[in-house]
């Protein structure tokens, strides 16, 4: 039981972090840019990730997986509600 949550959780992560991988690839290429430019330049930096699990990621259907485990996408807050006052 513990393993088979355990495995769901680790599933979920990892759509989770795909999706924000394809979110920043789908800002960033064009016609124009391949997409070793965009991975290089743009995906990298953030999530070092090779070409081989770039492409795994884009192949990888991720908004479908996440719709039948019935997660929503993790939405960063807005800086000004994170940070807390020093002084009143």
């Amino acid at each position: 039981m513990i393993v088979q949550a355990r495995k769901q959780g680790l599933h979920r992560n990892k759509m989770l972090r795909y999706k924000l991988i394809l979110d920043l690839y789908n800002q960033y290429k064009t016609d124009d840019i391949p997409v070793t430019v965009v991975l290089r330049k743009y995906i990298y930096p953030r999530y070092p990730i090779s070409r081989t699990t770039l492409y795994t990621v884009l192949s990888t259907p991720v908004d479908k997986s996440l719709k039948e485990m019935d997660v929503t996408p993790y939405q960063p807050q807005k800086k000004q509600e994170r940070q807390y006052k020093l002084f009143d």
